[in-house]
């Protein structure tokens, strides 16, 4: 009886479930697992004197979590993840809330929770979350016609920003402000009002570092080293350019890179470089096409999509995974200033895997086909 029950199970999964969308998740968390036992077995074994396969086995059992959270998430009734959002955003909000109070702080930044068997980025939970929120105050029947729900949606976000701001993460605000500009924009706002709300948020932002300027100094530093290099210190940007210029097309072979031995968090914030040093440019722009197929994928079902709830959030999760990617592939190849930013799904990190995998999941769900549409 279990036997006819998973089997329904998984043939009615597979008949509903964008295959080549779901493929392309695969493909990129075996890319991931791959490329981590690539850049971080030397880092193991003769900088931090652990076994070889320490951060591999990590990143291995992440992966295969992840990837569990992405089947449930795109498996469960898509009425169900409509219905929770609320309830699941609130939860993510009061981890991310809990940050400054209990958080631990590593290199200047509080950004974890600690859980004893792993440390917890509550931001990356939070993201894909964050979208589905914005586009639940949007379609809110009560605010139909109302300009309320736009300036609600602003004050979800600024409170976001508040609590990221404090830890201080200037990459993962830039991508919610952006996400959160795509998917307003979407919903049907005028112009004006992103005007207006960009002026406001300016004003914000320019008042935190004035009167707080300490706190974002190393923000200052940043953006005045790229923008004038002999301003300040730019080993790590300049190393992952060297490094993809190093790499060629072809790259110089599997472990044969040193941009993983130089860089500190070259096997997270770095990913990109690393890849591109051993394996060549080709594959990066491989895996980067990978994004953009996904996109494309995400877009084309907006369109045929009459339900403005998942249209809305499907345009929204595909800007924060596009964002994302490029910002960090902006950062790798010296276009942008240094952000921290994570590459979905590839870069090392239990907490970036396990938002990668919620991120995915929502997207698989809200792409299935389905006999009804929720109204």
């Amino acid at each position: 009886m279990q036997t006819e029950s998973f089997k329904f199970f998984f043939v009615n999964y597979w008949r509903n479930i964008d295959k080549k969308i779901l493929i392309c998740f695969l493909i990129l968390f075996f890319l991931g697992l791959f490329f981590s036992f690539s850049s971080t077995s030397s880092l193991a074994g003769e900088r931090l004197n652990k076994d070889y396969y320490f951060f591999f086995t990590k990143h291995l059992l992440f992966t295969f979590l992840a990837l569990i959270i992405m089947i449930l998430i795109s498996a469960i009734n898509t009425d169900f993840v409509v219905k929770f959002t609320t309830h699941f955003f609130i939860i993510s909000f009061i981890l991310l809330a809990l940050v400054p109070i209990v958080g631990i702080e590593v290199k200047g930044a509080k950004r974890w929770l600690d859980f004893y068997f792993f440390r917890l980025q509550p931001i990356e939970i939070l993201k894909p979350l964050f979208i589905l929120m914005t586009v639940k105050i949007l379609t809110f029947e009560g605010f139909k016609e109302a300009q309320i729900k736009y300036i609600l949606s602003f004050i979800l976000l600024i409170s976001v920003i508040i609590l990221l701001v404090d830890q201080p993460d200037l990459g993962q605000s830039i991508l919610l402000i952006g996400s959160w500009i795509a998917t307003v924009f979407i919903s049907g706002i005028s112009l004006a009002y992103i005007f207006i709300f960009f002026l406001v948020f300016l004003v914000f932002l320019g008042s935190i570092l004035f009167f707080l300027p300490e706190k974002f100094a190393y923000v200052i530093n940043r953006l005045i080293t790229f923008f004038d290099p002999n301003q300040g210190d730019k080993f790590q940007s300049s190393s992952a350019l060297d490094a993809i210029k190093l790499g060629g097309l072809t790259g110089q072979g599997m472990g044969e890179g040193i941009l993983k031995e130089s860089v500190p968090e070259a096997h997270t914030d770095y990913i990109i470089a690393v890849i591109s040093e051993e394996y060549g440019s080709i594959v990066s722009i491989t895996i980067l096409i990978i994004f953009l197929y996904i996109s494309f994928r995400i877009i084309k079902n907006c369109f045929n999509q009459e339900n403005q709830i998942l249209k809305i959030s499907l345009t929204g999760l595909a800007t924060l995974l596009i964002f994302q990617t490029f910002i960090h592939a902006g950062v790798n190849t010296n276009l942008l200033p240094t952000t921290g930013m994570t590459l979905p799904f590839l870069s090392y990190g239990g907490s970036s895997l396990i938002g990668s995998s919620i991120l995915a999941g929502l997207i698989l769900n809200y792409t299935k086909n389905r006999v009804y549409l929720y109204d």
